[in-house]
């Protein structure tokens, strides 16, 4: 200002990047489409001291249980799974300083200013892990998918050959009064699926979100013990305190054999074990009574 002095302002900083829970949201499905978060920067400071103001910041919406991990990397950055949880992925730089903040005794007209800063700039892998009270987890065609459209009101896609799932399905599993638990399909394992073989590689990361394991395995399986032992080895050979999770051994399509002709393997296998028919309902009143009590007690 002539003969005034000094009169620029400070400039607005930049705006935030933020990833925050919605829990109306249940997949990633807007991140396919839409990999860049640009938040803007803050507006210059101006004469007559006047302020810049701040950039806006920018909230990404993420569903309950999402993962952000740095890139390239298994780190875990962030776990998000309340409806209050949030990470701050990038900060807008400062703003910069206008040149009143420089005017002294010895200089009374500085023609000069700080710059603002430049704000944070990363790369995030982001994943969903499923929030599931119980996980449902056996080789292809074990009847995973027939026991949760007979527990629920899912509707997921059944039929007689393998890998009918390919995505986690979800449904709510209703007991007594006004209380219920969340269920989740994992598409079937195969052996070697912890290395990378099938599709149980993709989903394996979902059982670990879960309080109780259910292993679904056919009741006129010839060799239940060694199928038991395979999906056992597979859970640990992903994440070792998979093994540690209550567990329960459900012999399935129970409506196709008789009691004479199950093998005498099955005495082998110590696990808990319940008999059920996803097809005739027989058992699943009492499965469900013994995964309420598993769960209720945590």
């Amino acid at each position: 200002m002539p003969k005034g002095g000094p009169d620029g302002g400070d400039g607005g900083r930049g705006g935030d990047v933020i990833f925050c829970v919605d829990s109306q949201l249940h997949t990633l499905q807007d991140m396919r489409y839409k990999k860049s978060y640009i938040a803007p920067n803050g507006e210059p400071g101006q004469s007559s001291k006047k302020y810049g103001s701040h950039g806006k910041t920018i909230r990404i919406p993420v569903p309950p249980g999402t993962v952000i991990k740095a890139e390239n990397s298994d780190t875990i950055i962030a776990d998000l799974i309340k409806e209050s949880d949030s990470f701050v992925a990038c900060r807008g730089g400062k703003g910069g300083k206008g040149n009143v903040h420089y005017k002294s005794s010895t200089r009374q007209t500085p023609r000069f200013a700080q710059d603002g800063q430049g704000g944070e700039e990363f790369t995030f892998q982001v994943e969903l892990k499923i929030l599931g009270d119980v996980g449902l987890v056996g080789f292809p065609n074990a009847g995973k998918s027939t026991l949760l459209s007979a527990l629920t009101t899912a509707k997921p896609k059944i039929a007689d050959y393998p890998f009918t799932t390919l995505v986690p399905n979800l449904g709510i599993v209703k007991y007594g009064e006004y209380k219920s638990f969340v269920m989740a399909d994992i598409p079937g394992l195969i052996e070697g699926a912890s290395l990378g073989k099938g599709l149980g590689i993709q989903f394996l990361k979902h059982v670990e979100r879960t309080r109780v394991i259910l292993v679904l395995i056919e009741s006129f399986n010839p060799n239940p013990l060694t199928t038991f032992n395979q999906l056992k080895n597979e859970l640990q050979q992903f994440n070792p305190d998979l093994l540690e999770k209550k567990r329960l051994i459900l012999r399935t399509k129970m409506d196709l054999v008789s009691g004479h002709q199950l093998t005498k393997e099955w005495d082998d296998i110590l696990d808990p074990k319940v008999d059920i028919s996803s097809v005739t309902r027989d058992g699943l009143a009492a499965l469900v009574n013994s995964i309420a009590k598993m769960i209720n007690e945590d």
